[in-house]
Formats: structure tokens, sequence, C-alpha cells
């Protein structure tokens, strides 16, 4: 185990390390970053701004499924989102290898006409045209209806529906119908998602089941609350972004996924809704000069932001870092550190801020003057097995409480362990991934521990929803997905998902157990169904005496249309026509 001492220093290097790129290093790194769309020969592409793409969309499993296949090595997948010019170099990347490798697999060979296409608006942006303009990225409509009594409380009794923007629901008919967007000119891009979100209204906790809440979240007694119905407007990832110098600057809503894991990501996921912060994000990866450049092509992602709907104590702050690297094309490390910091009682400064990065103080010794905030580490791992690199990934994802990092003491570590088989022989189109989650660590505090701060009683959430992990505090849970991909953006996917809430937590303990069908089909370029059934059974004796069981079933109807762009005014060179489909 590491001293705080040794962590401590562990830390400052890290911080330096995220400070220095200034001066001869950041014009080394420029000059070590890979030389295609970033770099595009009229001098002025690699200023050209792209917006992020969203967690929810079909690109990144295919993106992954290319890279598990072999033919993306340049891929970070352990940090998400990716900007459109970001995804453009890896299609770039996997077209190279396919042509140099004359490659005989025809899932590889589909994956990439289809991104190819995708893309191509972006590749025609790198060659200096339509650089200011205003492009319509989606409408969408979206019903879900709800049979049986559903779960929906992240921080205490579990969700039936998990990782979905921290969208309301309730027993009965939910609707969510939307629309995204973005304008680019130059540099400076500016997106938005909106969506009218409809849920029905849920009665509220009983006594007992409120006063047990107070007890483990050690706050006042709170009085009954039905929940009302949702009928709302809400801005889902919606920011500006500049980019500079092979950065992107976002300031906005916005979502992050920071761990290799599909079904859970336990320092930063999209199940709580996206959260205004401040981001800075390296869009392809650079090396370092001199002995470091073992470490091989490395990324940067870091946050400020703030956290909406906590009372204990209200308006905190969050931060957040993480940097990876790729040693071998075939393993990617990550580490990562957040803070939640500041709110009622805890005013801001930047001496609270230094603290929140550098100081080592035992929780004897904290006071309200001296609190460096809620410091969560985090570390994981994704490595193609030698020779079944195209064949078989595994991976894990970890949590730390107040360490700097899991790697300190891992007897106290969350874990989200993982493995992904991206073929079966014979059966090519067939994939299969199966993930393990646990936060009832074998040494820690109990409910008080993972997610919790003695300070901090809504730790890690967003308006009620864990940012982190679905399986919350002092849980241990289980999935597994076998997908069947008839093209690349077509597919049929069975899903089975376990949960368990330690009886030290919640009463008798909690189980859950859900299996679903998903099939995703695209009707034409442009338009898609997706239709969705869930079935889940649940047992919660603090919640209901006996077994509850609810159907989930959902249809969503999306239109994408390509080349729906309006051009805004040239610019000096006379340029100012909107990226069209090659189409």
């Amino acid at each position: 185990m590491m001293s705080f001492r040794s962590c401590a220093r562990l830390s400052l290097i890290c911080a330096v390390f995220l400070a220095y790129p200034v001066g001869s290093l950041w014009a080394q790194i420029a000059y070590d970053s890979p030389q295609s769309l970033e770099d595009g020969p009229d001098g002025d592409t690699k200023s050209l701004g792209s917006p992020y793409i969203e967690l929810d969309s079909w690109i990144y499993p295919a993106l992954e499924r290319l890279a598990a296949l072999a033919y993306i090595d340049e891929g970070f997948l352990g940090t998400r989102p990716w900007t459109r010019i970001g995804c453009a170099l890896l299609v770039e990347e996997a077209g190279d290898k396919i042509r140099s490798n004359q490659s005989d697999s025809p899932e590889a060979n589909d994956l990439y006409e289809a991104l190819l296409k995708e893309f191509q608006p972006d590749l025609n942006a790198s060659t200096g045209s339509g650089d200011r303009y205003i492009h319509l990225g989606s409408l969408y409509a979206s019903a879900t209806e709800i049979a049986g009594r559903p779960l929906n409380d992240s921080y205490h009794f579990g969700q039936t529906v998990i990782n979905n923007y921290g969208r309301p629901y309730q027993q009965g008919f939910n609707s969510y119908d939307g629309f995204s967007g973005w304008a680019a000119a130059g540099r400076f891009v500016a997106y938005v998602r909106g969506e009218y979100q409809h849920a029905p209204s849920a009665p509220g906790y009983s006594l007992p089941v409120r006063q047990l809440i107070a007890t483990i979240d050690r706050n006042p007694l709170q009085p009954l609350t039905p929940v009302p119905t949702a009928n709302q407007f809400r801005f889902l990832d919606t920011y500006v972004a500049a980019k500079v110098a092979g950065w992107n600057l976002a300031f906005g809503k916005q979502s992050l996924w920071w761990g290799p894991a599909e079904g859970s990501a336990l320092l930063f996921s999209n199940n709580a809704e996206p959260i205004y912060m401040f981001r800075v994000s390296r869009i392809v990866p650079f090396t370092l000069p001199w002995i470091l450049r073992w470490l091989g092509p490395m990324k940067v992602d870091a946050f400020y932001g703030k956290l909406s709907g906590n009372d204990f104590p209200p308006r905190p702050l969050i931060h957040g870092e993480k940097i990876s690297f790729k040693p071998t094309p075939n393993l990617e490390l990550g580490f990562t550190r957040t803070a939640e910091f500041g709110g009622v009682g805890r005013p801001f400064t930047f001496e609270r801020v230094w603290r929140s990065y550098f100081s080592v103080i035992g929780p004897e010794h904290r006071t309200p003057a001296n609190d460096p905030g809620k410091r969560t580490g985090g570390f994981d791992v994704n490595y193609r097995v030698p020779f079944l690199r195209n064949w078989l990934t595994v991976y894990t994802d970890s949590l730390s409480d107040d360490d700097i990092s899991p790697l300190c003491c891992p007897g106290r570590a969350g874990l989200n362990p993982g493995v992904y088989l991206a073929r079966f022989p014979k059966i090519h189109k067939l994939d299969l991934r199966m993930e393990g989650v646990l936060t009832d660590t074998p040494n820690r505090g109990g409910p008080q521990f993972n997610y919790f701060d003695s300070f901090y009683h809504d730790l890690y959430t967003n308006k009620n929803n864990i940012i982190g992990s679905w399986i919350g505090r002092d849980g241990q849970g289980l999935q597994a997905w076998s997908t069947y991909w008839f093209r690349p953006r077509n597919s049929l996917q069975f899903g089975y998902r376990h949960a368990k809430v330690s009886k030290d937590f919640i009463p008798s303990g909690e189980t859950l157990n859900d299996g679903s069908v998903k099939l995703s089909w695209w009707m034409r370029d442009d338009l898609s169904l997706s239709t969705f059934v869930q079935y889940e059974k649940w047992l919660a004796p603090i919640l209901a005496p006996r077994a509850q069981t609810n159907w989930t079933s959902r249809m969503e109807l999306c239109f994408e249309p390509r080349g729906w762009s309006l051009p805004l005014r040239p610019d000096r060179q006379g340029r100012g026509r909107a990226p069209v489909d090659s189409d």
C-alpha cells in the first residue's frame, strides 16, 4: 500500500505534468502528433472545429468492433465522447489497414464502408470546404411503456432503466421527443440537443423507507413528497466549443463516459443528466519527448463542472482529470482523478481548489476550513489478448475512495471487469460481452464508503441520479450481451442484468434480475427504428413484501438526414459551401 506522502507526491507529479505542456513541450507535442486530417495540406484545416458525437450513437459500437478486430490502434476506448474529426481519423486508419492488408474480413469491410459514408462530409471539410454551416443532426421520437412497478432511485434502490441521460420515467406511458444539430464556423462549434420529456406521477416513499434513507444518508427525515408528472423541455448535451492547437475547449451541458466497459463506468457515465462543465480534451493523441516516449501515444481529458439537484449540501462543484496511455497498440491504460468540493458551507476559493489537488489530511483532522472535498481515484486497462487480438479483448475499470488511485489500495477498490469476444468461429457476425461490477468491496465502510462522504451526502449525483455506475452504493452486479450484426447499423441483441445490494445497506438486502431484447434497424440511410423489450423481477422487502415484476417496452424512430446543411456567408477565401454527402 502506498503511504499518504507517496500518494501526494504522485498527485503533484500528475498535476505538474498536466500543467507542463506549454512552450517547447507544447511545440514538441504538436510536432509529434499524427499527420492526417488534423494537419491538412492547406495549413488551415488543423483549426476546423468539430462537435462531439453523442454517447448513444451507433458509431461507438461500430468503431469499437473495428478496434476489437485489430483494424484500429489509435483509438482510446476508455475516454468518450469523441469529436467527428477524431472519429474520421480512426476511420482513415482502418481504411489504410484494410487496403494495405487486403482484408479478407467481410465484417471489417462493411463497418469501414458504413463509417466512411458517415464521415465523408468531415473528410470533405478537411480539404478546405464547408467550414461555415448549420447542420441538422437528428429528429427523434421515443415512446416507453412500463407495465408494473419500476425502480427509479439509483442512490438507494437501483434503476429499471439505466444509462439514459437521467430521463424521468415511471409506471405507465413515457415519451421523449427531440432534436440535435450544430453550427460550425472555422474553429468554433455550437451544438444543441433538446427534447420534450413526459413521465407519469408516482407516490412518495412510505415513512419506514424515508426513515431508512435518513439513517443511511445521515440526513434529517424528509417529508412525504410524491413524484409529480413530468412534462418538461430539457437540453441534454448543449455547448459551445473551440479547437485550439489540437485541443477541444468546450463549455455547456456535456456528458462523459470514462471507462472501457459498455454497461457501466465507475467514474463518469451518462446515467445522469449532462452537467454544466468546462472541458478540455485532446482530439488526437500525442507522444512525449525523450525517454517518456516509451509511454506511447497519450490523451488528456479534464473538466470543471457543477452538480444540480443536491440538497446536502446544495450546489457542489466537481472537477476531474484523466490521462490515458497506449504503451503498445494492444494495451491502453487510464488514470483518473475527480474531486467534489465547494457548495453551501464550503465557499469556493483558490485555496480550496489547490487543496482538492494536493492536500493530505486525515478525516480526524479535517475541518470546514481545510476540507479538500471528496476525492476519488480511478484506473482502467484495456488489452487485446496476444494471438487472439482480433478476437478477444479483456478490460477492467476501478474506483478508489480517497486514495489517489485504486493501485494504492486494491483491497478497497470498486471493480468493473469485462471481456469482449468480437466474433465466434464460423459465426463471425455474432459477438459476446460479459461484465461484472462491484462497489460492495471487502474492506469498506458499508454504504458510507463508495459514492458517499461525511459532508457530501448526495455525493456523485446530478438531479438525484448517480453520474457513475448504475450499481450504486454497496452493490454487486453482472451484465451480459450477445449481438448478431446483420449489417454495421442493423443488429439484434439479447441482454441479461443481475444486481444485488448488501444487507448492510438495505435491511434484508435487494436482488434484481432482468432480461432484454433490442432490435436496431435502419430502414433507409437516414431513417432508423429501434425497439426494446425488458422483463424485470426485483425483491426489496423494505419497498414491497413480495417480489415485483415489470415489463418495459420502448420504440424509437430517428431521422438523421444527410447533407441537410445550411451554408453561412463565405469566408475571405471564398469558402462557404456546406459539407455534402458524397452521394
